[in-house]
């Protein structure tokens, strides 16, 4: 598998069930491989609890969605979630899948030492996160301390091994106009995945 795709949104009409659409769509016209985790329709459970928590240092899971996914990203050569920032963050269900999904152990997701995080998806050379949000994007660099690019990408996705990280963000969009928007997907439509 080339690229998988980490959709996260429960909504079919929003602007980012377009954005995917624009990423297959790019994928499948250079002929890449991917598969899609919908999270929303797929029913992932977000929450984490006692069995799961208990489960958490052995690598072990006793959710099947949990099992598949990390196999998913064990398997991709690039990643690209699409997902809204809501209170200047991911959603809980992608947070959820973040602390879930990414199991502690050699060959799994990372391993602990004395000296930090040591991450063990560095089969992952390309690593892409799009974002849209109602504030504008001058205003989440500026004023809201560009958190999506210091700490999720820079920070959780860097510790996990994934490399090559872009941050990609579309602004605004509850105030955006259809030119806008037209011409952002287009963009996601010819944009160079590697």
């Amino acid at each position: 598998m080339d690229f998988l795709i980490i959709y996260c949104h429960p909504y079919e009409k929003s602007f980012n069930h377009a954005i995917l659409e624009s990423v297959k769509s790019n994928l499948a016209h250079k002929h890449k491989s991917f598969k899609v985790i919908d999270l929303y329709q797929e029913q992932f459970n977000p929450i984490y609890d006692k069995e799961e928590l208990r489960l958490f240092h052995t690598g072990k899971t006793h959710d099947l969605l949990v099992t598949k996914y990390l196999d998913y990203l064990r398997e991709a050569s690039a990643i690209i979630f699409i997902t809204p920032l809501w209170w200047n963050s991911v959603p809980a269900m992608l947070k959820g899948f973040i602390d879930k999904v990414m199991k502690e152990g050699k060959g799994l997701s990372h391993t602990v030492s004395k000296t930090g995080i040591h991450g063990e998806l560095t089969n992952i050379k390309h690593t892409y996160v799009l974002t849209t949000s109602t504030s504008p994007t001058f205003y989440v660099k500026l004023f809201l301390g560009n958190g999506i690019k210091r700490i999720f990408v820079n920070k959780t996705l860097k510790q996990l091994g994934m490399q090559d990280r872009h941050w990609i963000h579309f602004g605004g969009v509850t105030n955006s106009t259809q030119h806008q928007r037209i011409a952002y997907l287009t963009k996601i439509n010819h944009y160079n995945f590697l």
